[in-house]
C-alpha cells in the first residue's frame, strides 16, 4: 500500500488506517477475539496507523488496542486523544486544561502499554480553555518524550491557526466523506497552507455509504447513530439517491460501494489518510481494496456532485457546537 506523509513534521503511514472505536464503543456489541484478529490482519495487510481515544468506553478501547498491539509495536503508529472530563463510567464535559492533559496521557500510556504515543490529539476544544493553553501542555509532552506529534480533532480554521503558533500541528482529524464535506470551505485550505495532514474519520458515512443501512431499526438500542439527525429514517430514505450513484460507479469498477467511497477520499489529496473503522476482517479486506481503485474523471464528476444532495444535519446542535460548527 502507498505510504503517505501525515503533515510536514515527519509522520507517515500507509494510505488507509484503521479506526478502532467500534471495537468496544458506539456500534453494536463487542467481540474482542475478532477485533484483535482484525487488528493483526490489518498489520499483515500493510496497515500502519491505528486510532483510538481515552473516551472510547471510556478506557476500554485503549485497553483492547494495547492488548492487540503486544508484540506488534514495530512499524506501526498509534494515535489517541484526550479532552473530556470523565467520571462515573461515562463522558462528562470537555476538559482541555493542562492538568487534564497531563493526567490523561499517563493513563493512555499505561493502557496502551507503550513508552510514547505517536500522535496525540485534543479530542474536542474546550470552550473555557484557550487553545494556546491546551496545546502548550501537549507541547510539554513532546518535550518530555511522551508524545511524538500532536493533533486536533473537529476544530475550525481559526483554532488551527492559533494552535499552530504554539507548536506545529501534525494532523487534524475530522469527518470527511462523500456526504460530509464542510471542511473544504476554510478548514482544509488552512491546513494545507500550514502543512497539516488530514485524518478523516467515518469516510464511509458511518456505514451508510456502503449501502448496508436502510433503517434505524437495524441499529441496537445503544448504537451512536440513533442520536444523529442524518440517520433519521426520513433522511436515510432521502439520501438513498447518493448510494445509488456510488453503487453505479462501483459496478463500473467491479468493486463495492465502500471501496468507491474510500477511493474518493483518497483521491482528494496525498496528505489524507482515512481511518475507516471496523472490527471484522471481512470488512477490513473490502476497505483496503479501495487502494487499488483509480477513479476516472467521469467518476469524480458524478461523485463530487453528491454533496449538494445530502439530507439531514450531521450532528445535533450540542455536538455540532463541540465540533466548532
Amino acid at each position: 500500500m502507498e505510504i503517505r506523509k501525515i503533515g510536514s513534521q515527519g509522520l507517515s503511514a500507509a494510505a488507509i488506517g484503521l479506526g478502532c472505536m467500534g471495537m468496544t464503543h458506539a456500534y453494536g456489541t463487542r467481540n474482542d477475539e475478532e477485533s484483535i484478529a482484525t487488528f493483526h490482519h490489518a498489520i499483515d495487510r500493510g496497515v500502519t496507523h491505528f486510532d483510538t481515544a481515552e473516551v472510547y468506553g471510556p478506557y476500554t478501547n485503549e485497553e483492547l488496542v494495547g492488548k492487540a498491539m503486544k508484540g506488534h509495536r514495530a512499524g506501526i503508529t498509534i494515535a489517541t486523544k484526550f479532552g473530556f472530563k470523565l467520571g462515573g463510567g461515562g463522558v462528562g464535559t470537555t476538559d482541555g486544561t493542562p492538568a487534564n492533559c497531563k493526567r490523561a496521557v499517563e493513563g493512555s500510556l499505561t493502557r496502551l502499554d507503550v513508552d510514547v504515543i505517536d500522535l496525540y490529539y485534543l479530542h474536542r476544544k474546550d470552550a473555557n480553555v484557550p487553545i494556546e493553553d491546551s496545546v502548550g501542555a501537549m507541547k510539554e509532552l513532546v518535550e518530555a518524550g511522551k508524545v511524538r506529534y500532536i493533533g486536533l480533532s473537529e476544530v475550525n480554521a481559526e483554532t488551527i491557526r492559533r494552535a499552530h503558533k504554539v507548536h506545529p500541528i501534525t494532523a487534524v482529524q475530522s469527518e470527511y466523506s462523500l456526504w460530509e464535506r464542510d471542511i473544504e470551505e476554510s478548514i482544509l485550505p488552512a491546513m494545507r497552507e500550514l502543512g497539516i495532514g488530514l485524518v478523516p474519520f467515518s469516510p464511509l458515512g458511518r456505514g451508510y455509504l456502503t449501502g448496508a443501512v436502510q433503517s434505524t431499526a437495524q441499529f441496537g438500542e445503544k448504537d451512536f447513530r440513533r442520536t444523529l439527525p442524518r440517520f433519521d429514517d426520513e433522511h436515510l430514505a432521502a439520501n438513498e439517491k447518493l448510494v445509488e450513484v456510488v453503487k453505479a460507479v462501483a459496478a463500473r469498477h467491479s468493486g463495492t460501494p465502500a471501496q468507491i467511497a474510500l477511493a474518493w477520499v483518497l483521491a482528494q489529496g496525498k496528505d489524507i489518510v482515512p481511518i475507516p473503522g471496523t472490527k471484522r476482517r471481512t470488512y477490513l479486506d473490502d476497505n483496503l481494496g479501495a487502494a487499488d481503485i483509480e477513479l476516472t474523471a467521469r467518476d469524480l464528476v458524478e461523485l463530487n456532485g453528491l454533496a449538494s444532495l445530502v439530507s439531514g444535519d450531521r450532528y445535533a446542535a450540542h455536538a455540532a457546537k463541540l465540533a466548532e460548527r
